[in-house]
């Protein structure tokens, strides 16, 4: 590795120290009429524009915003990556613009089983009466899960699912978004060829769903996953990873890279065009981000599947919860292929 790209590795991981840092236990009240600044949280009472009409249907909310009145506790896994920093600043926003009475309160796993169970034990101490858990591991965090349901806490599993009985999993369906890339890829490809796989957390729900339905997506072709390596979901490990595996297989070895969301995609995309090799390997990805549908666009990045937020659902479940509601045990947004033929649907309004 060159001198220059240790630098960008040390200062990529300084950044993802810092957002680690930054998102810790916080509450919120706020009036149920205001209109947010924040355009990531709209004007309106309203899920997302990537909940369908099923989805619309699921979470609609008959109860007054303005009288509900709970405490609700957010773990999530990490908030060290986008999609967890985002979560985990906007749902506090998004309740505080439309629910003045419901109180939350946001944990940072830092991507340790451990410390988030200890953290949701202390939420259920708390007196919290829901939890939405988007766990580190599907396992680790069950038995927390458990506890939350055993105390009479509704448990919304969010973006990620846990092992355990939860009231509702709310969020894309990861194995569907690996099978759309694996189409993807076998298309781009002629239906023959060699892809490496920049897999995400080890144990973690996403990693293992968005890896089965990427190989189910390449059967019927000859394209075959010559080297599968975690990357953490993390931009910094992906572009080391990457590095290394443009050294082990030279040039003509490697056809398509298939990353488990957009983060580890853009650091296989530098990896591939310091080391001159971009006109020879197509990058694809999950997630949406806005940086990521720009690199489509310019022709950097082959495609990436949206796989969007759950930051208003999760909310406004939490709120049909609190009030009472019934929420069924299933919430499933939308996701689709974005490449250079559809990016232009999706500038300005990405999924992440």
């Amino acid at each position: 590795m060159t001198h220059a790209t240790k630098q960008r590795t040390r200062s990529f991981a300084a950044m993802a120290a810092a957002g680690v840092a930054a998102t810790l236990l916080t509450a919120c009240t706020g009036q149920a009429t205001a209109t947010s600044s924040n355009e990531a949280v709209g004007d309106k009472l309203a899920p997302s524009i990537y909940c369908g009409d099923t989805c619309q249907g699921q979470l609609e909310l008959k109860a007054d915003p303005a009288g509900i009145e709970c405490k609700v506790g957010v773990s999530w896994s990490s908030a060290s990556f986008p999609y967890g920093a985002k979560s985990t600043q906007q749902i506090p926003e998004f309740a505080k613009a439309f629910f003045p009475k419901m109180n939350v309160t946001v944990s940072d796993g830092r991507g340790d089983a451990t410390n988030q169970s200890n953290q949701v034990s202390e939420m259920i101490a708390q007196g919290i009466k829901v939890l939405i858990l988007s766990p580190q591991d599907a396992n680790a965090l069950a038995g927390v899960a458990k506890q939350a349901t055993a105390a009479g806490i509704k448990v919304i599993a969010a973006d990620r699912q846990v092992n355990a009985e939860v009231s509702t999993y709310i969020g894309s369906d990861n194995e569907e978004a690996g099978v759309v890339d694996g189409k993807a890829v076998a298309e781009a490809l002629g239906g023959t060829g060699s892809v490496v796989e920049l897999s995400g957390s080890l144990g973690a729900s996403p990693t293992i769903a968005r890896a089965a339905g990427f190989r189910k997506g390449l059967e019927g072709s000859n394209v075959e996953v010559i080297a599968s390596q975690t990357a953490n979901y993390d931009r910094a490990t992906g572009l080391k990873v990457m590095e290394d595996l443009l050294q082990r297989f030279g040039t003509g070895k490697i056809q398509a890279v298939y990353a488990h969301n957009d983060q580890m995609a853009f650091g296989a995309i530098q990896a591939i065009k310091e080391a001159g090799r971009e006109g020879e390997i197509k990058v694809f990805g999950i997630d949406g981000e806005a940086e990521a549908l720009d690199l489509v666009k310019d022709g950097s990045y082959a495609a990436t599947v949206g796989y969007p937020l759950v930051v208003k659902e999760s909310t406004i479940a939490a709120a049909k919860l609190c009030a009472g509601e019934p929420v069924e045990p299933r919430i499933k947004l939308d996701s689709t292929l974005i490449d250079q033929t559809n990016v232009d649907q999706y500038l300005g309004k990405a999924p992440q």
